[in-house]
């Protein structure tokens, strides 16, 4: 359970942070880019490629299934 929440803390810091550069970088439009030259500026850079991975990693914390040995063992006590 903690690991989950690490794990989806992580994702939401990586969101942020790819998040906060993809706005910065809009001054580019304002200096004569158009949309697809700057599609093109942002996918380059590696601090905006950030937001996909912490959604990706967001992701796979909430719908990923897991198994733990005190799930089945809640299970059983919670049907006594």
């Amino acid at each position: 359970m903690l690991t989950r929440v690490f794990c989806f803390l992580t994702g939401f810091g990586l969101t942020v942070i790819g998040c906060v550069y993809i706005i910065c970088y809009l001054n580019l439009l304002t200096i004569g880019y158009n949309f697809l030259e700057y599609v093109q500026f942002i996918i380059r850079k590696v601090e905006c490629l950030f937001m996909p991975i912490g959604v990706l990693i967001m992701i796979l914390c909430v719908y990923v299934k897991r198994r733990d040995k005190n799930d089945i063992y809640i299970w059983y006590i919670t049907e006594l």
